[in-house]
């Protein structure tokens, strides 16, 4: 018994491995997996089409563009406001979101006036487009037609940014007022 390896380190066998690791190989551990967050974090921004420069690499171009720059020299006209702000989109990674709130806003040109008049976009998020149909009728209509209303959402982008589209039915009434009320399973009739 005295060979077994809770008498070589006096634990005695009762405490948890996690209590008997070395603090270093701990913080190692520690320190791997926020690497590999850090990781997981910079290949999804990249995805997103975002970018990160280093504050030196920013200062040294900025100086050089002022060195260079001389009065009535090209380069010195003012950018047009639309391209300050199609670089900030890129940066930030929200050019998809921004396409996308462009064609919900023209959502009844986009899948006709019939579909419009019985659906609404609610949100979109990492390519599911969540729609609210107006019964469970068209609910159930429109997961039939999902392939082909991406389809057409898609097109309009000219690229594959909606992967999924998620149909809601409509909700019933609460029938919850004041706060008095009796308990029970309420009206036994569907809406829609």
């Amino acid at each position: 018994m005295a060979d077994s390896p809770e008498a070589r380190d006096g634990t005695g066998g009762d405490e948890p491995a996690t209590r008997r690791q070395d603090p270093a190989a701990a913080a190692k551990a520690g320190a791997d997996l926020a690497r590999e967050a850090m990781e997981r974090a910079r290949a999804s921004a990249r995805e997103r089409g975002a970018y990160r420069t280093a504050p030196k690499a920013a200062r040294k171009d900025r100086d050089e563009k002022r060195r260079s720059s001389q009065p009535f020299s090209p380069g010195r006209d003012p950018e047009p406001m639309s391209d300050a702000v199609n670089a900030l989109l890129r940066r930030m990674g929200w050019t998809e979101q921004i396409e996308v709130s462009g064609v919900t806003g023209r959502w009844r040109e986009v899948v006709g006036d019939q579909i419009a008049d019985h659906c609404e976009p609610l949100s979109f998020d990492e390519g599911v487009l969540t729609v609210k149909a107006s019964s469970t009728a068209w609910a159930t209509q429109l997961g039939i037609m999902s392939g082909q209303i991406r389809h057409r959402i898609n097109e309009e982008f000219g690229r594959e940014i909606v992967r999924d589209l998620k149909v809601l039915g409509p909700t019933a009434r609460s029938w919850v007022r004041g706060q008095r009320r009796v308990p029970g399973r309420g009206p036994r009739d569907t809406y829609g």
